[in-house]
């Protein structure tokens, strides 16, 4: 398997690298992580159930699209592809450093900078994603009340409907969101989609996000989400407000944009998030 990963590196990028260490990272859920190394050339591997190349194919694309905005650092995309039994995603290893208040004031400058002028003028995407292993739709649509009751909250209700789950009737709840968002028709951005405290990081030069999950949508589903599970601190917050202030009323759409992602950990882990995701609904639409 590493020899096979090995030569599609040597391939891509036109050199002789064979791996010379080999040293296995924690803090992945999904997949298994490694950072290999030929003494000089240093990479970042994942790797995960060859069936799951599309997961990686998806997260690839997604951080050439943020790469290509030229506003904030994503580790660059060296290959992916599959061996005998797995599938793999190699990327450009980054040093990460501590944390610090000019990374986090950094941080939020260059998210917003992410969210403003995308020059698109429809939510979704070219291609669906991935959020986790989850996969998620990106169908192209105008209105974006329609796009995430249906291919958000919708479709992860459809989701748990298929594994037993149920929370109501789900062409209720969805009309129940549509109705929250109605007249509400932000300027679609570029979204990191996955957008918590795990999936971000700084080196001695600037803020790093990786894993995105990206679509067109409206860029209040990325603030929302930051501030679910360990809340960024207050410096991103203000930093990112200078640069790109949010609407008045996002506190109103702020729930409704996480139960999204509090469905999709019910999705993926049950357990507590089944009743945290009950518990919101009846919140958000009882």
């Amino acid at each position: 398997m590493w020899q096979a990963i090995a030569e599609h590196i040597s391939g891509e990028l036109d050199i002789d690298f064979s791996i010379e260490q080999k040293q296995q990272l924690s803090g992945g859920d999904i997949n298994l992580a490694y950072h290999i190394s030929d003494q000089k050339k240093h990479f970042f591997v994942k790797l995960n159930e060859k069936e799951q190349l599309e997961q990686f194919i998806s997260e690839a694309m997604s951080l050439q699209s943020i790469r290509q905005r030229h506003v904030i650092r994503v580790p660059e995309v060296i290959s992916y592809g599959q061996t005998l039994d797995k599938s793999f995603l190699v990327l450009e290893y980054l040093s990460l450093t501590d944390e610090s208040d000019s990374g986090w004031n950094d941080l939020g400058e260059r998210m917003a900078r992410l969210h403003q002028d995308s020059g698109q003028a429809m939510y979704g995407f070219d291609w669906d994603t991935c959020l986790g292993k989850t996969s998620q739709p990106n169908k192209w649509q105008s209105n974006w009340s329609s796009f995430f009751s249906e291919q958000r909250f919708g479709w992860l209700l459809q989701l748990l409907l298929e594994q037993g789950f149920g929370f109501g009737k789900i062409d209720h709840l969805v009309e129940q969101c549509r109705q929250r968002l109605n007249h509400y028709q932000p300027e679609p951005s570029l979204l990191h989609g996955d957008c918590w405290r795990g999936n971000i990081g700084f080196t001695e030069e600037s803020a790093v996000i990786f894993d995105p999950a990206s679509y067109y949508g409206d860029r209040e589903v990325d603030i929302a989400f930051s501030s679910l599970f360990g809340r960024f601190p207050a410096r991103f917050y203000r930093s990112y407000q200078q640069h790109y202030p949010l609407d008045n009323n996002y506190e109103e759409r702020r729930n409704l944009y996480n139960l999204y992602h509090v469905l999709n950990h019910a999705y993926m882990f049950r357990g507590s998030y089944l009743l945290q995701s009950q518990d919101m609904i009846k919140q958000l639409f009882y």
